[in-house]
């Protein structure tokens, strides 16, 4: 079979246009993530612009390590924020770690296909329902418990912690089930030819096998625990006091931002974007040491 010279041109015409075809792709890829870079770095700059003056004017000291909020007084420390922000990020992994991981556990290795087939929509469902509609449910629902059993008006951090527990449970269900299921399924085959029974497999071989994804479906339920926001505010009773027990009131540090930003003005103003510094950093910190975790997990 012969090639003339048209069909040799046209030929390499044909493999320009597609060499063309994918460096426009390329390209595009790399603008798609050049502006997601710059997004951050926008907004990263615009919150410690406005933050940092009245971070100067407070004081970091006083500001971080300040009890007293109140801003008639011009008296702005976050430190009881920053406590009720931890407390009910701790009690959230205490409620949905375990439950979202031994629920994972059971999708990905011992429920039945028709019990899969029932469970994981009804989890990705969660996944969808809006944070207020979440609020609305403590409101309803957690509040009046944790009154009617523990006494107390209800909005508390036990409350708070609780509802945040459930939020978590779709993040740490979905990327626990999927880390599971990429375990090759030789670990488990070995593991069971060695004579080891299903519970034994799972939990000695399987899970520390995927231990990374679990970690890594954990870190993101912090970042969604910490930065909930409409939920927190309508069942932890927004008191900017530091608790002494589960049952008292709590405000966090981006319900705090989302209280009072619609009429602070002035050094009020600044104070509350010097908050979302303080909680930028907080969470950056967070991650970087989660990662790290991960990593050294990893290896």
């Amino acid at each position: 079979m012969t090639t003339t010279k048209g069909e040799t041109r046209k030929g390499k015409i044909q493999a320009q246009h597609f060499l063309t075809v994918e460096k426009m792709i390329e390209y595009l890829f790399f603008f798609s993530a050049l502006f997601a870079v710059i997004c951050i770095v926008m907004i990263t700059g615009f919150i410690f612009y406005k933050g940092t003056p009245a971070i100067k004017e407070i004081g970091l000291l006083n500001f971080v390590f300040g009890k007293i909020w109140r801003p008639s007084g011009e008296m702005y420390g976050i430190y009881s924020m920053i406590i009720g922000s931890i407390l009910s990020t701790i009690g959230a992994i205490i409620l949905g770690v375990p439950i979202g991981l031994l629920t994972a556990i059971y999708i990905a290795e011992l429920a039945k296909d028709r019990v899969v087939n029932i469970l994981q929509p009804a989890i990705e469902l969660l996944a969808g329902i809006p944070s207020v509609v979440y609020g609305f449910f403590g409101l309803v629902v957690i509040v009046p418990w944790v009154s009617d059993v523990f006494g107390g008006a209800g909005n508390s951090l036990l409350a708070t912690s609780m509802i945040l527990g459930i939020m978590i449970l779709p993040t740490i269900i979905n990327i626990s089930v999927s880390s599971i299921r990429a375990v090759p399924k030789e670990y488990k085959e070995g593991s069971l030819a060695m004579g080891a029974t299903t519970i034994q497999t799972i939990f000695k071989v399987i899970v520390p096998a995927a231990k990374s994804g679990i970690l890594a479906a954990v870190i993101l339920g912090v970042g969604r625990a910490i930065g909930e926001t409409m939920a927190v505010i309508l069942v932890s009773g927004n008191s900017p006091l530091v608790p002494q027990k589960i049952t008292d009131p709590i405000r966090t540090l981006t319900a705090n931002i989302a209280l009072e930003m619609k009429y602070a003005y002035g050094l009020q103003e600044e104070a509350l974007f010097a908050t979302g510094v303080i909680l930028f950093i907080f969470i950056m910190l967070l991650n970087f040491i989660l990662t790290a975790f991960i990593r050294r997990a990893g290896e």
